[in-house]
C-alpha cells in the first residue's frame, strides 16, 4: 500500500500571484487628480474634442442645453456682459466671449466638484483603476484632435496657397493671422510634413504601448499650436491651451521615471571623481561661452540693423502729394514711369522711392538736419548723386527740392501714419468674435474689422 501510495502522482497546489502593490497616493496627488478629471473631462464633453470623430459639423454640446443657459446666465449676471453672446458652430472651443465664459463655468464646477469629492472619499488610498480608463479617454480624445488637425495639412486645405486676391493684396494690410496663414500655405511641402507630424502623434496614441510616445510629440505640436495662436493672434488659444493639457495629462506619471532614466544612463568620461568634476565644469563653461557670444554678436545686429537700430530723421513712409520736375507737374499716371508715389526712410544711411508701378528706387542716403540737406547716392554708380534740401512745415509733412538725373525736381509729401496698417495695428486679443454658424448670430469675421485673414 505505502509503495502504490509512492507511485500515485502528488498534487502540487500552483503558486499564488501576489497582488500588485499600488502605494498610497499622497493628498496633493489624489486632489489634483480629482480636479483634472472633472475639469478635462467636461471640456473635452463640451467641446469640438467629443465631436470631432462624429463630424466636423456637429455644434460644440456646450451650445445646447443643459450648458447654454448656464453660460448665458454667468455671462450676464458675474461678467455682466450686455450684449447677446454669439454662439453656434464650434463657439465653446474658440477663443470668443462664449469660448472664455463656458470655460469659467467648468473651472468652477471643477472646483466645487474637487472639495466635494475629497471631503466625501478622503479616505481612498488611490485612483489607479479610475485613472486608468480615464487615461485611455484622454488618450482617443487628443488622438482625435491630432489626426483631425493634421489630415487638414497633410491634405493643405486649412492654410490654402494664397488666391490670386491675396497675391496682389499689400503685405501691411495683412493681419498677423493672415502673414501666418498666408506664409504657411505658400509653402504646402512645410504644412504637409507638420500635419504628418500630428496625425504620427495621434496614431502613436491609439496604440497603448507606444501612447507616451505618441504624447510626447503631442506635446510639442501643441505647445507649437499654442504658441503660434498667442504670438500671431488666432482665434485658437482656448482648444490649444488644452490639448497641452491634454498631453501633459499623459505625460505626467512617467515624468519622474523618465527623469530618473536620463540621470541614470549619462555615462562617465572619466574613471575618478575629481576628473569628472573638471569636465563638467569645464562643459558649463563652454556652454556659458557660446551664450555669451551668441547674446553679443545677436544684440550687435539688433543694435545696428534690428528694431534697437537708430533711425533716421526722416523715418517713416511719405506719399508724394505733388511732383513737378522742371517746372512741369507730373501727375500721378500708371505711364509715367519717372514719377515717384512715395519716399520711404527706414534705415539711417538708405531710402527707398516707389514709383507709381509699385516698384522700388534704392539710394544710398544721407541726411544733415542743420543744413536740412538730403544727398542721395548710388552704390553701383559712384559717379551718380542727387542732392536735396527740405523743409518740414509740420510733422506729417515734407518738401523736397533738389537735383536728380540732371533734372529740377519739386515734391510736396505727406507722412503715411504707421498704425493704419492693420498688420501694425491689429494687436492681441483674448477674445474674438467670429462667423457661427446660427440663424440668431452672423457676425462676419472680416479682416477690416477683427479679421483674421
Amino acid at each position: 500500500m505505502n509503495a502504490q501510495l509512492q507511485t500515485i502522482p502528488q498534487l502540487q497546489a500552483e503558486p499564488i500571484q501576489p497582488q500588485q502593490n499600488i502605494p498610497r497616493w499622497s493628498p496633493a496627488l489624489r486632489i489634483a487628480f480629482r480636479f483634472w478629471l472633472v475639469y478635462l473631462g467636461l471640456y473635452c464633453l463640451a467641446t469640438q474634442i467629443i465631436t470631432t470623430p462624429g463630424g466636423a459639423d456637429i455644434p460644440d454640446p456646450a451650445t445646447l442645453w443643459p450648458l447654454r443657459p448656464v453660460i448665458f446666465w454667468t455671462a450676464a449676471h458675474i461678467f455682466h456682459v450686455n450684449a447677446p453672446l454669439c454662439f453656434g458652430g464650434n463657439s465653446g472651443s474658440a477663443d470668443c466671449m462664449f469660448g472664455w465664459v463656458m470655460a469659467f463655468c467648468l473651472l468652477v464646477i471643477a472646483t466645487a466638484a474637487t472639495v466635494v469629492w475629497s471631503l466625501l472619499d478622503r479616505s481612498r488610498e488611490n485612483y489607479a483603476e479610475l485613472h486608468k480608463w480615464f487615461r485611455l479617454f484622454v488618450r482617443f480624445a487628443l488622438a482625435g484632435q491630432m489626426i483631425f488637425y493634421g489630415f487638414l495639412k497633410v491634405i493643405p486645405v486649412e492654410m490654402p496657397y494664397p488666391s490670386l486676391t491675396r497675391l496682389l493684396q499689400p503685405f501691411g494690410t495683412l493681419s498677423p493671422f493672415g502673414v501666418l496663414l498666408n506664409s504657411i500655405g505658400s509653402a504646402p511641402a512645410y504644412e504637409i510634413f507638420t500635419g504628418c507630424a500630428l496625425v504620427a502623434g495621434g496614431l502613436l496614441l491609439i496604440v497603448p504601448r507606444t501612447a507616451a510616445f505618441g504624447a510626447l510629440i503631442s506635446l510639442a505640436a501643441t505647445i507649437q499650436v499654442f504658441m503660434l495662436a498667442m504670438t500671431y493672434d488666432v482665434i485658437a488659444k482656448l482648444l490649444a491651451f488644452h490639448t497641452v493639457l491634454l498631453s501633459c495629462f499623459l505625460l505626467a506619471p512617467d515624468v519622474p521615471r523618465q527623469v530618473r532614466l536620463a540621470l541614470s544612463t549619462q555615462a562617465q568620461l572619466f574613471r575618478g571623481v575629481r576628473a569628472n568634476r573638471i569636465a563638467l565644469a569645464a562643459q558649463i563653461i563652454f556652454g556659458l561661452w557660446l551664450v555669451g557670444l551668441c547674446c553679443h554678436y545677436s544684440w550687435g545686429i539688433w543694435s545696428t540693423e534690428g528694431g534697437g537700430r537708430p533711425l533716421p530723421p526722416l523715418y517713416g513712409i511719405w506719399e508724394v502729394k505733388q511732383m513737378s520736375i522742371d517746372e512741369q507737374p507730373r501727375p500721378p499716371l500708371l505711364s509715367d514711369s519717372t514719377r515717384w508715389r512715395r519716399a520711404i526712410f527706414d534705415d539711417p544711411d538708405r531710402m527707398a522711392f516707389q514709383r507709381i508701378d509699385d516698384s522700388f528706387a534704392s539710394y544710398d542716403a544721407s541726411v544733415n538736419l542743420p543744413d536740412k540737406t538730403l544727398a542721395l547716392t548710388k552704390s553701383d554708380d559712384k559717379n551718380w548723386t542727387a542732392s536735396f534740401t527740405f523743409q518740414r512745415p509740420a510733422g506729417d509733412q515734407l518738401i523736397l527740392d533738389g537735383r536728380m538725373d540732371n533734372h529740377q525736381v519739386h515734391m510736396e509729401l505727406q507722412l503715411t501714419d504707421r498704425n493704419s496698417f492693420l498688420l501694425v495695428s491689429r494687436g492681441f486679443h483674448w477674445i474674438q468674435e467670429f462667423y457661427c454658424r446660427d440663424p440668431f448670430c452672423e457676425l462676419l469675421y472680416t479682416e477690416r474689422g477683427q479679421g483674421f485673414r
